[in-house]
């Protein structure tokens, strides 16, 4: 499985996450709300293969400032097993667009609140066959 697919996983993840429990979050981002992706990592612990069944699970990592670090578990799915394949960390900072450029705002309450949960526990937030 070619390595990228790790990181479109976490973009599909995050979006499907903010479509679910954060609309308006996605409606600000038409505007002049912008999450900056700062830093992006995967690291690998077993290969997958063509046509596996692969679940993603989101979680909280850290919430600072303007700062939201997004966990990411990857598993291979088959049957009623999982065995963890990767994980993954990413950070993004919220910012505004401005006729100067961008400057630091605060996390939405929105994207805060539905944050919340998954401190600890992880959402389901993409499945994917590869």
């Amino acid at each position: 499985m070619y390595f990228s697919n790790y990181f479109l996983w976490q973009g599909h993840c995050r979006e499907r996450f903010l479509a679910e429990r954060a609309p308006g979050v996605l409606r600000a981002l038409r505007e002049d709300f912008a999450m900056v992706t700062v830093s992006s990592r995967c690291d690998f612990l077993a290969e997958l293969y063509a046509a596996e069944e692969v679940e993603v699970r989101m979680s909280l990592g850290a919430r600072e400032s303007n700062q939201v670090t997004m966990v990411f578990d990857y598993y291979r799915v088959q049957g009623r097993t999982a065995q963890l394949v990767a994980r993954g960390e990413q950070t993004i900072a919220c910012m505004r667009r401005t006729a100067e450029g961008m400057e630091p705002v605060d996390v939405p309450e929105e994207f805060a609140e539905a944050l919340r949960p998954y401190e600890r526990e992880p959402v389901l937030a993409v499945a994917r066959s590869v």
